[in-house]
């Protein structure tokens, strides 16, 4: 894309610039220092404070300078990030969500949703924890409403164009990931809440008046003031219920004090990412919701905890100690915080999930703007169908891609997929599993046009035995199998893809077993696809009726290599490769 590789270009050129500049500015304070000390030593004391104050300016422009250099570098990985994607050099270069790996969910291991070079990784660029949570969470958890998924795509749409907003949000939220412990600001919203009666906090505020009152009337000797007006025991009884009562507070103020010190980092972070949307409007009804949620106070009320937390930081000064213990300050500023908290604790929450949002659209929007030969599906009400035109996978490179078309619906709910080894059966169901990922998740397809009804899904193509869980192969797919089986069972109609369905036991009773699973599942309402290498399996169209169709993939010897073409034919199969394969690599058979 020429967009992203102008702006790649221009971001590195001022990073550059901007380095440049650090090193002069480095070397500016260096001799700014170096001049003060000569003119001091010289007792010119213009000169000092010139070049004094110099040197501060100097760092001040030194450190805005380093900040703006660091945002052009990211900015400059943004766009480096989205011509990877396009030129498809992206895998193990991304987020792998390795840490939302479920080898027990019913399909995302076999559809490659997460993992190294999965759906996931190309995919996902939020920075915050949440964001990527969210970006999971919908590719694993398909959205069953139709408005809903027609809501992101909407503002899928929208944000695809606004590559100025996707890039700041990006850079912005990079900048804050490092410090922004979400869990933290989790913690200490949904933490008990501590109370304060209301007469402890009018004590508190004027305790310490009347306590400065009378420290005052009696240190008037000191101040050359006159004699004193409050004899010495009035003020340690003053100063003795004081402590009492701050002693009182003490545990409550230590809780409030220790809670928000944790969580202010994180606070700050996030206060500096909620400032993206400031001034920002949108079309679709979802942005303008997300926008709503986060309101136009939410930045500046965090940036008002930040200030009580900057208060709360001067009682560790040595100078200022003192009169903060006279002034209950601790206390007083914990009161404030506590209030704070209960005001905005829900309303915290809100705001990082309005950005967790934001992020998880913004990475669909800049898969779609990379991607802009993918369709956006049409999801419509109804009963089951999938209706594909031009279907593919979106982690083949498009010069290797090979689509197909595709359609089952209450006429045609299943499709026996025979083929040789290789010959890609296993591929073209995980393209039509993929794609039915994308859609819930209100992303667009690799195809040309898809009509898809909202649906459950349930995948057999890649199960693996277990020693930890001390199970065999073959017992880990009836497991996945009577999983899809329950499944097909909801109220929601079920997409299932089945390969090499049962392939682990011997052939008389996988036929038996695969011809009942597959009827169950077409008489429950489903549709979808099996392969298989078993031509018996393709008897079971013989029994289901006009509902099921053969179809096969094949491959040709030319000069003595295998070719295959990826292409879905009618029919089944009429040969096998396997004694070919075995001879390509040097097994005489």
């Amino acid at each position: 894309m020429t967009v992203y590789h102008e702006r790649h270009e221009a971001r590195l050129a001022d990073a550059l610039r901007l380095r440049g500049a650090e090193k002069r500015m480095s070397l500016g304070r260096l001799a700014a220092i170096a001049a003060a000390i000569l003119a001091a030593t010289a007792t010119i004391w213009l000169l000092t404070a010139a070049f004094t104050a110099a040197f501060f300016a100097l760092v001040f422009l030194h450190d805005r300078t380093i900040r703006r250099r660091e945002r052009a570098e990211r900015g400059a990985r943004f766009y480096q990030g989205g011509i990877e994607r396009i030129e498809g050099t992206w895998p193990g270069k991304g987020l792998s969500g390795d840490r939302f790996r479920d080898d027990h969910h019913p399909y995302a291991s076999d559809l490659d949703v997460f993992g190294h070079g999965s759906l996931f990784e190309m995919i996902c660029r939020a920075a915050t924890a949440s964001g990527q949570s969210k970006l999971a969470r919908w590719m694993s958890d398909p959205a069953h409403e139709v408005a809903e998924v027609v809501a992101r795509q909407q503002a899928v749409t929208e944000l695809r164009d606004h590559v100025d907003f996707r890039e700041e949000m990006a850079v912005v939220a990079g900048e804050a990931t490092a410090g922004l412990e979400e869990q933290q600001i989790a913690q200490w919203t949904a933490a008990e809440p501590v109370r304060f009666a209301a007469w402890e906090r009018i004590v508190a505020i004027v305790l310490p008046l009347i306590t400065l009152t009378v420290v005052f009337l009696a240190a008037r000797p000191l101040l050359l003031l006159g004699p004193s007006l409050v004899p010495a025991w009035g003020l340690l009884i003053v100063l003795g219920l004081q402590a009492a009562f701050a002693r009182t507070l003490g545990d409550r103020t230590t809780a409030v004090v220790a809670g928000v010190e944790r969580a202010e980092p994180a606070l700050g972070q996030l206060a500096r990412i909620l400032r993206v949307t400031d001034g920002r409007s949108f079309e679709s009804p979802r942005l303008r919701a997300v926008v709503e949620r986060i309101g136009g106070d939410a930045a500046r009320e965090i940036e008002g905890l930040q200030k009580l937390v900057s208060l709360l930081d001067a009682r560790r000064n040595q100078f200022f100690a003192p009169i903060g213990m006279l002034l209950l300050w601790s206390s007083n500023l914990a009161v404030l915080i506590e209030r704070w908290r209960r005001r905005n604790g829900a309303a915290l929450r809100q705001w990082i999930d309005s950005i967790a949002e934001l992020e998880a659209l913004s990475s669909l929007a800049s898969f779609a703007y990379e991607n802009p030969s993918f369709a956006m599906p049409v999801i419509e009400e109804g009963a089951p169908r999938f209706e594909a035109a031009e279907l593919g996978h979106p982690l083949i490179p498009a010069s290797r891609r090979i689509a197909n078309d595709l359609r089952l619906d209450p006429t045609l709910r299943l499709l026996i997929i025979s083929g040789s080894n290789m010959s890609g059966k296993s591929t073209f169901l995980r393209s039509t599993g993929v794609a039915a990922v994308l859609s819930f998740a209100g992303a667009p397809v690799c195809a040309k046009s898809l009509r898809i009804t909202p649906m459950n899904i349930g995948a057999s193509i890649r199960i693996n035995d277990s020693i930890q869980e001390g199970s065999s192969r073959f017992y880990a797919e009836i497991l996945r199998i009577r999983q899809i089986l329950d499944l097909g069972r909801e109220e929601k109609p079920l997409l299932f893809l089945l390969d090499e369905i049962l392939h682990g036991t011997n052939s008389h009773d996988r036929r038996i077993g695969a011809g009942a699973v597959i009827r169950r599942l077409v008489e429950s309402g489903g549709i979808g696809l099996v392969s298989t290498h078993d031509l018996a399996l393709a008897e079971i169209v013989a029994v289901i009726g006009s509902h099921a169709a053969n179809v096969h993939f094949e491959d040709h010897i030319e000069n003595g290599k295998m070719l295959f073409d990826y292409r879905m034919r009618e029919g089944v199969v009429q040969k096998s490769n396997a004694l070919e394969l075995m001879r390509s690599v040097g097994i005489e058979v």
